[in-house]
C-alpha cells in the first residue's frame, strides 16, 4: 500500500505542530570516538576513524529524527525498522505525510532543537533551492552512484525513482491507452492528481507527464496545464488528494502518481491496476541529504551509509521504486532481480525536468495552475 503524498512544496503550517514540546539540542558535541572528531564536520566514514567508529559515535546518540517519511512510501516503513534493529538506535519520524518543503521550513524552525530533522528527502526543485541546509558527505558507495546523480562534494546524493503512470480500479474501467482516454465521459469525477504541482513533487510530475504525451516538451509545461484545464471542463477532473483511503473507498478511482505508490496500492486494494502510457515518460529522483545542523550529526551519517546499502537499495526495489545504485547492483550481483522484475523494469525512454526547466515551470504553475481548479 503507498499512495500517500510526498510533496516539494507546501506552506509551513504543519512545521508549527512540530514545535510544541521542544527541548534544547543537547548532541552537537563532537562524538567519542577515539578521534574526537566533531561529527557535524565529517565528510566520510574515514573521518570518524572508519564504519565501526562511525557506528559507535550514532550509537551514543542513541536518536535519528526523520521526517516526511510515510511507512507505507518507498518501503521506508521496512527501512526504518531495519536501521533501528541493526544499530539499537530510536528513530523519530515526525510529520511523515508531510513535503519536501515541511523538511526545510522543520529544518529552519526548529534549528537548535533536538527535535530538528537529522536529513532530508527531497525532491528535485526544494532539492536546488536548499543547499545551504546540506553538510557534504560521501559514503563508502559514493563512487558507485552516477556522476549526474549527485553533487561533487556530496551535498545530496540521488536515492531511487519511480515512473509517472495512471492507477485504476479495473473494476470500473479498462486501462486508458492514451492520456486522452481520461477526457471520455466514462471518466466523470473520477480522475484525481497526487497533490497540487505548486506543492507536490508527486503532482508536479504528473503535469510533466502530460506535457510530454500531449506533444509538449519540458520547456513549456503549457501543454500539461491545458490537459487538467480540459479535463477539469470535462467535469471529470477530482481536487481531492488521494490516499489509500480515498482509493479503497472508491473516491478516487483513478489517480496520476508515481508507478511505486500505485503498484503497491495493489496489497491493499487487488482491482487497483497500474498503466505506464506508451511512448517517453517521466521520470525523476528523489534526493537525500543531511541537514547541516543535525541535533544527532553522527546518526544522519550513518543513516546516509545505510541509505546506500545493497539491503536499503533491494528494499526500494522491492516497493516498486528504482534505486540509484541499480547498475553497480546489477553488475556486482546483489540486485534483486525477482524484485526488478516484478516492478517492471526501467522504461526505454524516459525524461527529466533539468533545474532551469523545474523553475520555469514553477514560475508557470503558480501562475496559471489556480485558473485550472477555479
Amino acid at each position: 500500500m503507498l499512495v500517500i503524498r510526498r510533496t516539494f512544496a507546501v506552506t509551513g503550517a504543519v512545521v508549527v505542530s512540530l514545535a510544541l514540546g521542544l527541548t534544547a539540542c543537547s548532541s552537537g558535541a563532537p562524538a567519542d570516538n577515539g578521534n574526537k572528531v566533531d561529527a557535524k564536520t565529517a565528510t566520510s566514514a574515514a573521518d570518524f576513524g572508519g564504519m565501526d567508529a562511525l557506528v559507535k559515535a550514532a550509537k551514543d546518540e542513541g536518536t535519528l529524527n526523520l521526517i516526511a517519511r510515510p511507512d507505507n512510501w518507498a518501503n521506508y516503513g521496512k527501512i526504518i525498522d531495519a536501521f533501528e534493529k541493526k544499530y539499537d538506535i530510536t528513530v523519530e519520524s515526525a510529520n511523515p505525510d508531510g513535503s519536501s518543503q515541511d523538511e526545510i521550513d522543520a529544518a529552519k524552525n526548529l534549528k537548535g532543537q533536538d527535535t530538528a530533522p537529522d536529513v532530508f528527502d527531497l525532491g528535485a526543485a526544494v532539492r536546488d533551492a536548499s543547499l545551504d541546509y546540506f553538510a557534504p558527505y560521501q559514503t563508502e558507495r559514493f563512487a558507485d552512484v552516477p556522476a549526474e546523480n549527485k553533487e561533487a562534494s556530496g551535498l545530496w546524493v540521488n536515492n531511487y525513482t519511480g515512473v509517472m503512470s495512471i492507477g485504476y480500479d479495473s473494476d470500473k474501467f479498462e486501462a486508458p491507452a492514451k492520456l486522452d482516454d481520461l477526457l471520455g465521459a466514462k471518466y466523470k469525477g473520477s480522475v484525481a492528481l497526487n497533490g497540487d504541482p505548486t506543492q507536490a513533487g508527486a503532482a508536479f510530475a504528473g503535469v510533466a507527464m502530460a506535457t510530454i504525451q500531449s506533444g509538449g516538451k519540458l520547456d513549456d509545461f503549457t501543454p500539461g496545464i491545458d490537459f487538467f484545464k480540459k479535463l477539469n471542463q470535462a467535469g471529470n477532473f477530482l481536487t481531492v488528494d488521494p490516499d489509500p483511503a480515498t482509493i479503497t473507498s472508491g473516491e478516487t478511482p483513478v489517480v496520476i502518481d508515481w508507478s511505486f505508490n500505485n503498484v503497491g496500492m495493489q496489497a491493499d486494494k487487488p482491482s487497483w491496476k497500474n498503466a505506464q502510457l506508451p511512448g517517453t515518460a517521466y521520470v525523476s529522483y528523489y534526493s537525500e541529504a543531511i541537514n547541516k545542523d543535525a541535533p544527532h550529526p553522527a546518526a544522519a551519517r550513518l543513516w546516509q551509509e545505510f541509505i546506500f546499502s545493497d539491503e536499503v537499495q533491494n528494499l526500494y526495489l522491492q516497493a516498486g521504486a528504482f534505486p540509484v545504485l541499480m547498475s553497480a547492483m546489477d553488475t556486482a550481483g546483489t540486485l534483486d532481480k525477482a524484485a526488478l522484475e516484478a516492478a517492471g523494469g526501467l522504461p526505454a525512454e524516459s525524461a527529466t525536468a533539468t533545474a532551469e526547466q523545474t523553475d520555469a515551470a514553477n514560475k508557470l504553475l503558480a501562475a496559471e495552475w489556480p485558473k485550472v481548479i477555479s
